[in-house]
């Protein structure tokens, strides 16, 4: 008896476990499944805030288009749309297959080796390998079309196609690796938060090559070495187009952090980036006013840019009035830099060259300047007590990369001049690149001018 009883209470107390134990796997099943769908949710927000940032930044090709297009005469429009929408698809197949697997890849301080058409391409962080891909692939299109401005109304169309896929397979993915793909700039430090260096000096650098070979454009400037004014024909599509590229460039910077986390970084990050471009705007208006006896509203429109290149940099390491500050000073480098170009006859129809390469090299000069390491910089920089350790990299990491992109752009466009030839004749040019080389006109029915 004594020994049933005993029997019935070790299976009761079994029982109990039992129960207890699977109530516990149960409690530790449903924290596991919560956890991996937090998760989850985390990746899928990362991924959604990044593609939509990656498609803001697609819109810059229009920006760009209508700014380009406005700022030049009627009589080329057709040819510098035709350069902006062509150069981001060859942009989008030339980092597709190879510029993504010299960025990114595993491989040296100068360049990766492996991930070409992204088979077997890797990607660190939260988002999956597509979206990462998508988002450089539209910086990689940005960098390109910077150019288009710059050789406006004088390049042969062929020529400018050949430079989009080179610089987009070469050049950019280069310089890419260097800094955000673990490459030598990278190891020591340097900061460029979303591509005052990248995107904006390697293009401006590219634009100032491009004009520089070309030539400045028949009747650009005089005998006595004085210059004429060529008119853009329509303020309203290069009013919009600056627009359109200021609310594009909330996808630019804020992007760049490539997660959402609680929001404060890339509220902190939009915020630098208006507020700069807000700086570089007014500044450059009241300084051009004062220099030129009137307010233009080219050079105003062209000072929100180069607030906007010049906090690309510093966006994540700086405050806002820091961000002030820096588009401020960027509202000065484009007047000064626009009529210095002037002097020594550099024909840059759209100031392509004072917005990026300028106020790139000044954004990434900004970061070893004003940068707080406790925002996520190596080191302070000069004016928070770090003296010029952060400043001497910064100068070090633009100074190598102007001088790479000068060198590698001058032997593509003079193979490219020696061989195929560069530039139209000089009765296409008069003509029009439009009727001359699409054989269509962009204002059909309304009289344009070919002969100036």
């Amino acid at each position: 008896m004594i020994r049933k009883r005993m029997l019935k209470t070790i299976k009761t107390i079994l029982g109990v476990f039992l129960v207890v134990l699977s109530y516990c796997g149960c409690v530790f099943a449903s924290e596991e499944s919560n956890a991996e769908s937090i998760v989850t949710i985390v990746k899928g927000l990362d991924t959604l805030w990044v593609l939509l940032a990656a498609f803001l930044v697609f819109i810059m090709q229009a920006g760009f288009g209508m700014l380009e297009a406005g700022l030049i005469r009627p009589k080329n429009t057709c040819n510098i749309l035709m350069n902006n929408f062509l150069d981001f698809c060859i942009a989008s197949v030339g980092f597709f297959v190879f510029g993504y697997a010299i960025m990114f890849g595993t491989g040296n301080g100068f360049m990766g080796w492996n991930g070409f058409f992204l088979i077997n391409a890797t990607h660190e962080g939260t988002i999956p390998l597509e979206a990462a891909w998508l988002f450089h692939a539209v910086f990689c299109g940005a960098a390109a079309t910077i150019v288009a401005g710059g050789i406006a109304e004088r390049m042969k169309f062929k020529c400018y196609l050949i430079y989009s896929f080179l610089i987009s397979v070469t050049v950019y993915p280069v310089v890419g690796h260097w800094i955000w793909g673990g490459g030598w700039l990278a190891n020591i430090g340097f900061g460029d938060f979303a591509g005052s260096t990248v995107v904006h000096a390697v293009g401006g650098t590219a634009a100032l090559v491009g004009t520089m070979i070309l030539g400045p454009r028949i009747g650009k400037y005089n005998k006595d070495g004085t210059a004429n004014a060529i008119e853009g024909h329509s303020m309203t599509l290069a009013s919009l187009g600056t627009l359109i590229l200021w609310f594009a460039w909330f996808g630019f910077n804020p992007g760049s952090t490539l997660s959402v986390g609680d929001g404060s970084f890339m509220a902190k990050v939009a915020v630098n980036t208006n507020l700069s471009a807000v700086a570089g705007s007014l500044v450059a208006m009241f300084y051009a006013w004062r220099k030129c006896g009137k307010p233009d509203l080219t050079m105003t429109m062209n000072g929100a840019l180069a607030g906007l290149v010049a906090v690309t940099a510093p966006c994540a390491y700086v405050t806002p009035i820091e961000s002030m500050i820096i588009g401020a000073i960027g509202g000065i480098i484009v007047v000064v830099g626009t009529l210095f170009l002037d002097k020594i006859h550099i024909d840059d129809p759209v100031g392509a060259v004072p917005v990026h390469c300028m106020n790139g090299i000044w954004g990434t000069l900004a970061v070893g300047i004003f940068g707080h390491k406790s925002l996520g910089l190596a080191r302070d920089g000069l004016l928070n007590g770090g003296g010029f350790a952060q400043l001497g990299v910064q100068a070090l990491g633009v100074a190598t990369v102007v001088a790479f992109v000068a060198a590698a752009m001058t032997t593509i466009f003079k193979i490219m001049d020696s061989t195929v030839g560069l530039r139209v004749s000089r009765e296409e040019e008069l003509k029009g690149l439009d009727i001359s080389l699409h054989g269509m006109e962009a204002y059909s029915g309304f009289q344009i001018f070919v002969t100036q």
